[in-house]
C-alpha cells in the first residue's frame, strides 16, 4: 500500500525469465504533504533503471536453464532501456536521481564525473545523509541520490559499469546543463579499486535516520525494535543445484514449485495436498535438492529474525515482499547467535 511507504522502487514479474525480456518498470512513492522530508526538495528527479541484458531471446535462456546450464555473462548494461541517454537540469540546482539495478545477475556501480553522490533513501527508508564518488547497487536494490549541479556548464558522463565480472562492463549516459555549450570530455570516471569487500564496507554505511519520517508522521526510530523478543529464528541457505538436469535454485534444499491453487487460496479454504509447513527446514542440511513448495510457518504478532546464508561464490539477491524487514548485519563466516 502507498500509503504505508515511500521511496524508489522497482516492479516486475517474479515468475519465469520476464524480466530478461524488459518485464520491469519504476514505482515512485512520495512522501505525503503534511509530512517533513529529511531534505530541500530537489528541483526535479529523474529514474533511471539500470540493468544487464542479454543479446540471447529469454526463452533460450529459459532453455538454458533448462538443459542444466547457465545464462552466462550478459553482453551489455543499459540505462532505461537505452545505450545514450541524457537528464537535463539548470546549473545550481539539485536533483533527486532514482536509482535501480533491474537487471538479472550484475551489481554494477554508478557514478557521475566531477559530481557528489548524497544517498538519501534506501529501499524505502530515509538514511543517513553521506556524500560518496561512486555507489554500488546491487540486483533488485533502489537508491535515491541527490546530485547538485554545481559544476561549469557542459555535459558530464553518467557511467554504470558491473562489478564483481570479466570483463567489465560499461555504458553511459549524460548530465546536460541547461546552459551547457560543449560535450563530455576526458576519461571516464574509473570505478573503485575495491571489490567485494568494499562494496559490503559501504553498504554498512547506509543507515536508518532514526529522527527522520518516511511514510508516517512519528520518527522512523519511534519504534524500538531491538526490545522486541525474538519469536523464531529461521536460517536459510541458498544453492544452485541441477534436479532432474535442470539448472535450479534451491533454499535449504528445496527448489520452490507454484502449485495449481494459489497459496492464500488453499490456505484460506484449507485445501488439502497443496502445501504442507514440513516441506521445508528452519535450517540448512546436507543433502540432495528436491522440488517443492516450500511454505514457513509464522503466527500472528511473531517477531521473526532470518539469516541468509550464501555458499555461493556469486553475489546473491533476495526479494523479501509483503512486510518491513530491516537489516541489522551482515559479514563473512557462518551466523551464530553469538
Amino acid at each position: 500500500q502507498p500509503k504505508d511507504q515511500i521511496g524508489s522502487y522497482t516492479y516486475f514479474p517474479s515468475t519465469g525469465m520476464h524480466r530478461a525480456a524488459g518485464g520491469f518498470g519504476a514505482l515512485n512513492v512520495y512522501s505525503r504533504p503534511r509530512i517533513p522530508v529529511p531534505y530541500a526538495t530537489p528541483d526535479g528527479d529523474f529514474t533511471l533503471l539500470i540493468g544487464d541484458w542479454h543479446k540471447t531471446n529469454y526463452k533460450t535462456l529459459q532453455q538454458n536453464l533448462d538443459a542444466g546450464k547457465g545464462i552466462g555473462l550478459p553482453d551489455g548494461l543499459l540505462i532505461n532501456g537505452q545505450t545514450r541517454t541524457s537528464f537535463t537540469g539548470d546549473q545550481g540546482k539539485t536533483y533527486k536521481f532514482r536509482v535501480s539495478n533491474v537487471g538479472l545477475s550484475s551489481t554494477f556501480n554508478f557514478r557521475i564525473q566531477g559530481h557528489k553522490l548524497k544517498v538519501v533513501e534506501v529501499e524505502g527508508s530515509n538514511v543517513l545523509q553521506n556524500v560518496y564518488d561512486s555507489v554500488d547497487v546491487h540486483v533488485g536494490q533502489s537508491l535515491s541520490i541527490l546530485v547538485t549541479l554545481d559544476q561549469a556548464p557542459r555535459d558530464y558522463y553518467i557511467v554504470a559499469s558491473t562489478r564483481f565480472t570479466r570483463p567489465a562492463l560499461t555504458t553511459t549516459a549524460f548530465l546536460h546543463y541547461s546552459n551547457s555549450r560543449s560535450q563530455a570530455t576526458g576519461p571516464l570516471p574509473p570505478p573503485p579499486a575495491g571489490e567485494l569487500h568494499w562494496s559490503m564496507q559501504q553498504a554498512r554505511t547506509f543507515r536508518w535516520n532514526l529522527t527522520a519520517n518516511a511514510a508516517r508522521p512519528n520518527p522512523q526510530g519511534s519504534f524500538h525494535y531491538g526490545t522486541i523478543p525474538i519469536t523464531r529464528t529461521y536460517v536459510l541457505a541458498n544453492s544452485a543445484p541441477l534436479i532432474n538436469g535442470k539448472q535450479r535454485c534451491a533454499v535449504n534444499r528445496v527448489s520452490f514449485i507454484y502449485p495449481d491453487t494459489p497459496l492464500k487460496l488453499a490456505d484460506y479454504f484449507n485445501v488439502p495436498g497443496v502445501f504442507s509447513l514440513n516441506s521445508i527446514q528452519s535450517t540448512p542440511s546436507d543433502g540432495a535438492a528436491s522440488l517443492g513448495t516450500s511454505v514457513l510457518g509464522a503466527t500472528l504478532h511473531d517477531f521473526i529474525e532470518v539469516v541468509f546464508q550464501n555458499d555461493e561464490k556469486t553475489m546473491q539477491s533476495w526479494h523479501l515482499d509483503g512486510y518491513d524487514f530491516w537489516v541489522v548485519g551482515f559479514g563473512a563466516g557462518k551466523w551464530t547467535q553469538a
